[in-house]
């Protein structure tokens, strides 16, 4: 997983729908490597599933990769919340 400096206020405060695909990313590699904090793989997920469909292509492999070591369980969790913050958001 890549690791990334960060200027955006944690965890994910002021993200909203018009956030960039590159801010999400971001907020995912934040959780992906516990940077400012703890660190959380449904969270990352979720991040980078959201900065995906914005058409981040880094997102796409930081998913797939953390993917690898998420359950199923896990997985449709992180699933479920990228579309409840769609929802929010919208």
């Amino acid at each position: 997983m890549a690791y990334s400096d960060s200027s955006l206020e944690l965890p994910c405060t002021g993200l909203t729908q018009d956030a960039s695909a590159e801010d999400l990313c971001q907020m995912g590699l934040v959780y992906s490597t516990g940077l400012g904090v703890a660190e959380d793989y449904v969270a990352a997920h979720k991040w980078f599933n959201l900065a995906a469909l914005r058409g981040n292509e880094d997102a796409k492999i930081y998913r797939k990769d953390l993917s690898d070591a998420m359950s199923s369980q896990e997985i449709a969790e992180a699933q479920k919340a990228a579309r409840e913050w769609l929802s929010l958001m919208n």
